[in-house]
């Protein structure tokens, strides 16, 4: 088996990166045409969709988060309608009555908790990039390689069932020493960049509007010499 490690999903601009993706869906419900680039034992899932025309599904199978990378995604439920364009993020809960209507050539990364739960949590949950965010912990001490670094956070989703959040977050810069990812997370960078260690020891740099996915356990050291602001999903 291959060690898990931190993987680009997405550049800013649309592009796919070099990162492995196998074409396929995440069950038998699942309405989309996937590139999956992790798609873990325990549910967890992320990758990229290419879609475009719509389509309606009347209970969504999956937790998921979206981040547009190309193209106009607009999500209809029966309570809210989002209009998605180019680093806009969104939350479809599980269970959601769903329009999804993408203009041509439509991109966006995902991370999807795909378990069988009876749990429903129907509706959608925009991400907005300026939202207010109060103090959080910074890094475990015994691994700072720099000053500690002033961290905020707030979870705009949380499926307690799961414990999947979903918010944003930001940081002063700061430097860590490589160790095991305490869970899975994806992050999507609205300002700054991070280099991160993958598995075999290289460099990935994630630039603002960049989506990665580190997988649980991943090893993976982190390196910000700028603020760092991002949207995460967390398991």
């Amino acid at each position: 088996m291959l060690e898990p490690t931190a993987m680009l999903l997405a550049h800013a601009d649309g592009r796919l990166p070099s990162t492995p993706f196998t074409e396929g869906t995440l069950g038998p419900n699942d309405p989309f045409d996937r590139l999956i680039a992790y798609h873990g034992a325990d549910g967890m899932a992320a990758g990229v969709v290419r879609a475009s025309g719509r389509l309606t599904v009347e209970d969504y199978p999956f937790s998921e988060t979206i981040v547009v990378h190309a193209g106009d995604v607009t999500l209809r439920s029966p309570a809210h309608t989002l209009q998605l364009k180019p680093g806009d993020g969104a939350v479809i809960g599980r269970g959601t009555s769903l329009e999804v209507e993408a203009h041509p050539q439509s991109l966006w990364a995902f991370c999807a908790d795909a378990q069988a739960i009876d749990t429903r949590m129907p509706g959608l949950t925009a991400l907005p990039a300026h939202t207010l965010l109060s103090p959080s912990a910074a890094p475990d001490a015994q691994i700072l390689l720099s000053a500690t670094p002033q961290c905020r956070s707030h979870n705009l989703f949380v499926e307690e069932a799961t414990d999947l959040r979903v918010g944003l977050w930001d940081s002063t810069p700061y430097t860590r020493g490589s160790r095991p990812h305490k869970l899975h997370e994806l992050m999507h960078l609205l300002e700054g960049s991070v280099t991160l260690q993958v598995a075999d020891g290289r460099e990935l740099l994630v630039g603002t509007g960049d989506t990665v996915f580190v997988p649980l356990n991943a090893p993976c050291a982190w390196k910000s010499l700028v603020y760092v602001r991002k949207v995460y999903v967390v398991r």
